[in-house]
């Protein structure tokens, strides 16, 4: 038995919840995975896990052995992190979990990376609210603003640009907001990110306004955000990455240029682990880069 194998399907099967989470999650069969926990606790000559026909849980015996379980899979990474500069190769698979308009900016440049390093494999999880990086066995994930949880390491990489747009047509029928004030008077549609889809926030560079608004629309996906404002809908402050072409083109309009809104931070939060997975932090450094490349996206002192 390969003992570094079997602890790693362990703690996959204890991070998801159940056999066939890990099996998917490890692209194996579920009786494959099975194998590999009951020889594990052979091994070990005791039981780790409680099974039912609707539930998993971890006996004493169980919980005792997951900081040390976590020891040894570190230990084997940071070898194979080694082995891996050596050789120059990257490999593996790593689930990141991104906000929609981040995800779709990442998705579009990710066969850089992949093609760079063949043996990388990278899971995209669309997500609006924080996710519980340890439960879901998420490798990284990207947020938008403050990062509260101290238990994660966080790593600011840049700063959001969005603009507060609308469509020619819903314009002929109204008058464009001049400032702040007059925003809540019109058709407002709202992405709703973390719950937060009722207040906006503007600022000028010297004065910083947070204005409530009553949405005609809200929805949690900004695309389905945007599709709305194309249709002349009413308006919404959306990311340029999905308004920038759209403002080029004269598809929208980006309303009140002098009161834009507010910037906010792009962090990666990871769980605190001493030594980060070679095919992570490959990741890591390549958000890193592209979000660096975008000057839209540079911080807020650079503007």
């Amino acid at each position: 038995m390969d003992i570094v194998c079997a602890l790693q399907t362990f703690m996959r099967v204890v991070e998801t919840g159940s056999f066939s989470a890990a099996a998917i999650d490890l692209r194996l069969t579920q009786p494959a995975v099975s194998r590999q926990v009951s020889a594990l606790e052979a091994h070990l000559n005791t039981r780790l896990l409680h099974r039912t026909t609707t539930a998993l849980a971890l006996t004493a015996e169980g919980e005792q052995i997951i900081p040390m379980a976590l020891k040894v899979i570190e230990a084997v990474e940071a070898l194979s992190e080694t082995i891996c500069q050596d050789g120059g190769r990257v490999a593996g698979k790593v689930r990141l979990a991104l906000p929609t308009p981040l995800g779709l900016y990442v998705s579009d440049r990710l066969g850089m990376l992949l093609e760079r390093h063949r043996g990388l494999s990278v899971d995209l999880l669309f997500r609006e609210e924080p996710s519980d990086l340890v439960e879901e066995g998420i490798d990284l994930e990207v947020r938008l603003g403050t990062v509260a949880d101290c238990s994660l390491m966080c790593r600011r990489i840049g700063w959001t640009t969005a603009f507060l747009v609308a469509a020619p047509s819903y314009l002929r029928e109204r008058i464009a907001p001049k400032t702040p004030d007059d925003v809540s008077a019109h058709d407002c549609i709202s992405y709703s990110r973390a719950g937060n889809g009722r207040a906006w926030s503007f600022s000028n560079g010297a004065e910083d306004v947070s204005v409530r608004i009553a949405p005609r629309l809200i929805a949690s996906n900004a695309v389905a955000v945007h599709r709305a404002v194309l249709a002349g809908n009413g308006i919404a402050v959306l990311s340029h990455i999905l308004v920038g072409s759209d403002i080029e083109n004269g598809r929208l309009v980006n309303v009140m240029p002098d009161f834009p809104p507010s910037r906010v931070a792009i962090s990666v939060v990871y769980p605190s682990r001493r030594n980060l997975p070679l095919r992570i932090r490959t990741v890591l450094d390549f958000l890193i880069e592209i979000v660096g490349k975008d000057p839209l996206m540079a911080p807020a002192s650079s503007h």
